[in-house]
Parts: C-alpha cells; structure tokens; sequence
C-alpha cells in the first residue's frame, strides 16, 4: 500500500496526500453484506444537540464485517480487496466453500485467491484466526477478543498489530498497540499479520472541505469562548486560558481519568504511560 501526493495545482492539493488505493480489486460492495447507517447530526431522540462538531457527510452504507470468525474448520477465499468508508482499514471479501460470503478486516499482504480459514487446527498464516494458546509466541496478531466467542475488539485499525509475548497459564501476554502489555485468556481467538493499510498515517487532507465529506464540523477551541462557555474562556485580547482543561473543567494534558478501582486493572501489566 503507498500514498500519493497530488501537485499543487490548486490550493486544497497542496498538502494533500492520499491512498494510493492500489489494492482494492473491487469497488462494488456485496449487496448481502450491506445495511443502511442514519445520519444522527449529533442529536439525541429529542432533537437537542448532544454531541458537537457532527454533521452533513457524504452518505454511506455500513458493511457487515465477521469479527468473530466462528466458522472453523470451512476454508475461505479471498474474492477482493475492498474500500470501507466506515473504518480506516480495507476489507476483504471471502467466500467460503459452502457458498457463504463475509467481510473480514484485510491484513496486510493479504491477496485475492488466497485461502484463510479459523480454528484451534489452523496454521498460524496470514489471515488465520485461532485461539492464542496455539499462535507461537512473538506473532503479530490483530481483531483480538477480550471474552472468548465476543468478537475482534483490539488491534483493529489501520497498520496497527499485538505482539503475542508469552502464556501464564489460562493466560497471554500480548503488548498491545497503545504500549500497554495486558493479560488475555488463551482461549481468546485473534487473527495472524497486521491490519493492511499500513500507510494510513501519513494520509493528510489538504483542505478543510475533507472533513466535512467526513461528517466533520469545525471545532471551536475553548480560549476563544466566553468564560460562560468553557473554563479556559474570556480575558482581555488574546488570553492563553489558563490550565488546560475540558468543557466540563476536567483536566487535560496528564491527568489520568482511569477508575483507580476498575475491574480489568489486574489484567494489565504495564500501563500505556
């Protein structure tokens, strides 16, 4: 995967870097696989806004992806590579020998006709899901479960990856994209190789008119409110607004915001700071 950058024939392609999209293979989604998304605006059932900064957005359809990977033992092919604009990774569509098509997240080096396959028996290869009692230590690993049969919640943005350290018995050790290492059951399914799409992170817009395609309005910074509005508001001229802080005057830049009393901190073995 690699990105483009445009020439600066007008003032939005300046800065402009995009995807190169050389990997999709196909640009028609699975018409099985797709349901509606409706739009919300950042309003609640009431119509009061909830949310700020949402809005407008080019109109999208959501494709359902496999998480889960609960069809063991039934060998898959890669049909295409596709775009998803709901998420910053490519999907990939397999079709299963029963005739059966699903998405999954398209890790990287991931090629059409390729066949994946889950199950505890599986080869740890490329686009495999089994469980992490039997991934050999050091792998890279992503849609990883946090409850064995919940589905892939970690790992499963674009370029990012786990590296399986070690098992403690009914647990592993993965260290985890944030910098955080943290126990897991092994019996806990995850998917060999990293998310595709590993260039995502040098992607930049180039003009505001992007993030509006997005659903993005533009977003207000506190110093220049009234003090009314937000606690780093008002002063005379351009005042800097003091500690850094939320709307709701909870403090930004270091404060830790995590319950010291969660449940899941005794699985955590080294935090992400």
């Amino acid at each position: 995967m690699a990105v483009r950058k445009l020439k600066p024939v007008t003032p939005g392609q300046r800065h402009k870097i995009i995807g190169a999209f050389d990997t999709i293979t196909e640009s028609t989604p699975e018409k099985s696989l797709l349901e509606p998304i409706k739009k919300t605006g950042g309003r609640n059932n009431q119509g009061r806004m909830t949310m700020r900064y949402i809005g407008g957005g080019h109109k999208r359809k959501y494709r359902i992806i496999d998480f889960k990977r609960e069809k063991d033992g039934i060998e898959a092919k890669v049909e295409s590579i596709q775009y998803d604009p709901n998420r910053s990774a490519r999907i990939a569509l397999l079709v299963y020998a029963d005739g059966e098509k699903r998405y999954i997240l398209a890790p990287n080096g991931l090629k059409v006709d390729q066949v994946v396959e889950s199950g505890s028996n599986v080869p740890p290869e490329i686009g495999n899901s089994l469980p992490l009692e039997k991934i050999p230590l050091g792998t890279l690993v992503h849609n990883i479960e946090l409850r064995p049969g919940q589905g892939g919640v970690m790992a499963r943005s674009a370029g990012t990856y786990a590296q399986l350290l070690s098992r403690d018995g009914k647990y592993a050790i993965l260290k985890l994209p944030s910098g955080e290492s943290r126990m897991v059951l092994i019996t806990c399914k995850a998917t060999v190789g990293t998310v595709g799409n590993t260039e995502h992170n040098l992607e930049r817009s180039g003009k505001a008119g992007r993030s509006r395609w997005l659903g993005r309005r533009p977003r207000v910074r506190g110093v220049v409110m009234n003090p009314v509005d937000h606690p780093m508001g008002g002063g005379e001229g351009r005042a800097s607004g003091g500690h850094p802080r939320s709307r709701k005057g909870l403090l930004a830049k270091g404060y830790k915001t995590r319950h010291p009393k969660k449940k899941s901190s005794k699985y955590i073995l080294e935090k992400r700071k």
